[in-house]
């Protein structure tokens, strides 16, 4: 069997922050930017605080079958709602999107590299 990556991203809204959670999210910002989103096992928090109040959580995770996503998935989700928890923040609309990057179409380099292979 081979093994499949799965992209996992979890995103939701803070909700209810005090303003020293607020101060405290601010200050942390530059270290949760956009620009070094990642997708890893350990997960990559994003957010704009100044903008709006939504986060996103960036998860990598691996398996054999196509059903090992659904794992991964509540796994991520388990994370991202502990990582909240343990810093104090609330949060609401928690929703997942996840994707088995074996499933996904070719982009045009690999469909050229795939035509090089097999000739």
């Amino acid at each position: 069997m081979s093994t499949r990556t799965f992209r996992i991203t979890v995103r939701g809204v803070f909700d209810g922050l005090t303003d020293a959670q607020r101060t405290a999210l601010l200050a942390d910002a530059a270290e949760h930017d956009v620009l070094r989103a990642a997708f890893t096992p350990e997960g990559t928090l994003t957010y704009d605080i100044a903008a709006r109040p939504a986060f996103v959580f960036r998860f990598s995770a691996t398996g054999e079958k196509e059903e090992d996503v659904l794992e991964a998935t509540e796994r991520a989700e388990q994370t991202a709602t502990s990582w909240l928890t343990e810093h104090g923040y609330g949060f609401k609309h928690l929703r997942s999107a996840a994707e088995d990057l074996s499933m996904a179409p070719l982009g045009k380099r690999q469909r050229r590299a795939a035509r090089t292979a097999g000739s």
